[in-house]
């Protein structure tokens, strides 16, 4: 039953549609991990310049591997019209990891895989993108480089992540990074995200996010 508003008149469900659209575009990231990923964008979303934190939102969602697909699609039936969707996930040891992306592709699913793990995209930050096969090898690498170049323990679940990634890495070298990486699989006739190692298209959620930061600030 629709609710009454102040005046006594009943509020339409239509009413809830009318909220301000953020232009640049309100990004739904469906992922399966419970730490790294949501501190990364969330600290993503509070780097944003104040006059455009209104304009772009992040919104990210957990839940099972095996749901990502279906709960993206779930959250994206509402105000389908501009939400971006995405899934955010590792190789890790997940069962069927190509057929998870390309099913997402033919959904209208974008994918931000990484291989072997998350950590392998944070690496670029500090100019390297090793060749790392296991991800409890790369997280655990990963650390050593971040407590040195930051001062600070590694720890998934620290807010502060994104804020010293970018004080103390390059972003934008990370874009650099990950993009040639991946013309370096393509070269190397590697077409499966399982076989691209290590690799990551994670780059393309950041590096769409930041230029329109870009374009869009004084």
């Amino acid at each position: 039953m629709a609710r009454k508003d102040r005046t006594g008149e009943r509020k339409s469900r239509s009413n809830k549609r009318n909220m301000r659209v953020p232009e640049l575009g309100y990004y739904l990231i469906a992922t399966d991990t419970k730490g790294t990923e949501r501190c990364f964008f969330s600290g993503l979303q509070s780097a944003l310049p104040d006059e455009i934190k209104n304009r772009i939102v992040i919104k990210v969602v957990e839940t099972k591997t095996h749901s990502l697909i279906d709960k993206c699609l779930e959250y994206c039936s509402y105000d389908a019209q501009y939400r971006s969707p995405w899934i955010v996930f590792d190789r890790d040891e997940v069962q069927g990891f190509d057929e998870i992306i390309l099913e997402a592709e033919k959904k209208g699913i974008r994918v931000g895989w990484s291989n072997p793990c998350f950590e392998i995209w944070m690496y670029a930050y500090f100019g390297e993108m090793p060749a790392i096969q296991e991800s409890w090898t790369c997280c655990s690498e990963f650390g050593r480089v971040y407590e040195r170049k930051t001062g600070q323990k590694y720890s998934k679940v620290d807010d502060q992540m994104y804020n010293r990634l970018c004080e103390k890495g390059n972003e934008g070298a990370a874009i650099k990074i990950a993009r040639q990486k991946i013309d370096q699989c393509i070269r190397e006739g590697k077409s499966r995200p399982s076989e691209m190692c290590p690799a990551t298209t994670v780059h393309e959620l950041v590096g769409e996010i930041k230029e329109k930061v870009n374009n869009n600030t004084k």
